[in-house]
């Protein structure tokens, strides 16, 4: 959303920006995430009567070995279907708590890649403040990914780790306190060592973020430009550069890794040390030679052993907490590394946003008035001087100056890609309060560039007109005549095109890019250089279609020919053009 120079600050919170967009993305899966919880609960009630009852038997088995009584054979055939039903519907609990986490994972990673795809089209030509095109799609697919592990991990784990060792303390307590209370003492050791290792673990992942967006962006670069580099048979120089950048990220993903490793060995040791406190003090009161208690055994056979296996899954949601302790670290890098995109000046997540709008309707060809219009790079680099003009409704308007004027900026502002100062009247209205989004979809826009995208010639059409008949898409050809080329194909209009348009000369593209701006049906059309990059005689052939096809439409035509300039209703000449050049 296009906004003037006055902008509301936003209000200081006490969390940080990245928690705050991770809370804010987790709402829609609130449900799944509880839902995954309440099943991990259900597993571990399960887990306490599955150890009870292995207690059981294993502890009747060892009567019987050390010739205390007699085996209980009517016991286990009593406990056995109980434990194997234990033994299946633990893992089943575990397994759907698994599904639902993944689930909401990735229904958070479809949602914000929808929104981040959202913002940068909102963008606009602005996008490249926020990196080159290989950079921004390492954002949009790979650091997005994280999230589904934040999510259905640690969030989740989160969860678990307070519950289960909660559940599991109460039961060994209803058997031994002193146990009970040596596993709730070594307990507070990992989520401290977890602390400690936070702020590293994050500026590392940051950094790997960083590295890999480099990486994806210079990749793209020389794959663009591979013709001109066989051409200059340069092809090294691309390789070098590649492997500089394959470098930096495999050097920033080993120092993740390695803190990654050290945690999950330190968390694997303390637990380990906490199981064997645990175990020694079973074991010497098994044997009866506790200092404080000896010749007595303070736990009998079948507490111990529910104890010795309560212990480890006691520890393990801890280990477990501590060993995804890096993906909470890389979501909140991701975040923050994202954070600019998605909180871009009126396109907060999830509203574009908050100031309100008019939803305008194009149902006439509309006049524009521009009263000191102007328009600034963040490091005050001047895009487009002062320009006060007015733009008649219903003809056509030819928009010249010299490179680096701001022609194509204009066109921007009035698509609503561009932030600017001063004030645009639209009929009267004033554009700041228009909705940029609706306004956007019913303006025929022709860049310089003729983006045709690798599908048939029929969706490259409906993309304008999603519901466009076939006989429609049939007549927007033939007026741009181009219908007889196309019905000869094999395929006709559903003739698959190749990358960039490939199968088609640029003035048959070009053509067909018309073709798509006449399915809008828009009374409102801006042309970047239309006629650039064609031929002489493909050029004036365009010149005239264009102007047959937007009679009685109000057209905003950016070109640095002066020749075809003249030849429109109305010129408008911006700061450093000085003089209309000769014609001849």
């Amino acid at each position: 959303m296009v906004k003037t120079a006055t902008m509301s600050k936003s209000t200081p919170t006490k969390s940080s920006p990245e928690n705050q967009l991770l809370r804010q993305i987790a709402k829609p899966i609130k449900r799944q995430i509880y839902a995954a919880w309440l099943l991990t609960v259900a597993a571990t009630f399960v887990l306490i009567a599955q150890s009870w009852l292995l207690a059981t038997v294993f502890a009747s088995w060892l009567t019987a070995v050390f010739g205390q009584a007699n085996f209980d054979a009517a016991l286990l055939v009593q406990v056995l279907p109980w434990l194997a039903g234990c033994l299946v519907l633990r893992p089943l609990l575990l397994y759907l708590k698994d599904k639902l986490a993944l689930d909401a994972g990735l229904t958070v990673v479809q949602q914000v890649r929808k929104t981040l795809l959202n913002n940068v089209a909102a963008l606009g030509d602005s996008r490249y403040q926020y990196g080159n095109d290989g950079s921004l799609t390492s954002q949009i697919l790979n650091q997005t990914d994280s999230f589904a592990a934040y999510f259905s991990r640690f969030t989740l784990q989160k969860y678990v780790t307070v519950s289960t060792p909660i559940l599991l303390l109460l039961a060994a307590a209803s058997q031994s306190l002193v146990a009970a209370g040596v596993m709730f003492l070594t307990a507070p050791l990992v989520p401290i060592f977890m602390i400690l290792i936070g702020s590293a673990t994050k500026k590392k992942s940051e950094q790997q973020f960083d590295a890999l967006a480099q990486l994806s962006g210079r990749f793209l670069d020389w794959v663009r430009g591979i013709q001109t580099l066989q051409r200059l048979n340069a092809t090294a120089t691309a390789s070098l550069d590649i492997e500089h950048a394959s470098k930096a990220y495999r050097l920033r993903t080993m120092d993740v890794l390695k803190i990654a490793f050290l945690n999950a060995a330190a968390l694997e040791l303390l637990a380990a040390l906490s199981i064997a406190i645990l175990a020694v003090y079973l074991g010497f009161g098994l044997l009866g030679i506790l200092p404080w208690q000896k010749n007595s055994v303070p736990v009998p056979y079948q507490p111990a052993l529910f104890l010795l296996l309560l212990a480890p899954e006691f520890y393990a949601p801890l280990r477990q907490l501590g060993a995804d302790y890096h993906v909470k670290a890389q979501a909140e890098a991701a975040a923050t590394s994202l954070l600019p995109l998605l909180s871009h000046e009126g396109l907060a997540v999830p509203a574009l946003s908050t100031q309100a709008t008019i939803a305008p309707t194009l149902a006439k060809p509309p006049c524009f008035s521009l009263n000191q219009l102007m328009v600034t790079t963040p490091d005050a680099r001047v895009r487009l001087p002062k320009l006060s003009a007015v733009i008649p409704a219903g003809v056509c308007t030819a928009v010249m100056g010299e490179s680096g004027s701001g022609k194509s900026t204009l066109l921007q502002v009035l698509l609503g890609f561009c932030h600017y100062q001063g004030q645009i009247l639209m009929d009267e209205q004033d554009f700041a309060t228009l909705d940029q989004v609706t306004l956007r979809g019913q303006i025929a826009y022709l860049s310089q560039q003729t983006t045709l995208l690798p599908m048939s010639i029929a969706d490259n059409l409906r993309l304008a007109h999603a519901t466009a008949s076939d006989s429609e898409l049939v007549e927007a050809l033939q007026q741009v005549q181009l219908w007889q080329l196309i019905e000869q194909l094999p395929n006709g209009i559903d003739t698959v095109l190749g990358e960039r348009g490939a199968g088609l000369s640029g003035g048959q593209q070009r053509r067909l890019a018309i073709a798509q701006l006449l399915l809008q049906q828009s009374n409102l059309w801006l042309l970047d250089e239309p006629t650039e990059h064609l031929d002489p005689q493909t050029a004036e052939d365009i010149e005239a279609l264009l102007k047959q096809v937007t009679h009685g439409k109000t057209v905003i035509w950016v070109t640095h020919d002066a020749r075809v300039g003249s030849r429109l209703d109305h010129q408008l000449w911006l700061a450093g053009f000085n003089h209309l050049p000769s014609l001849i």
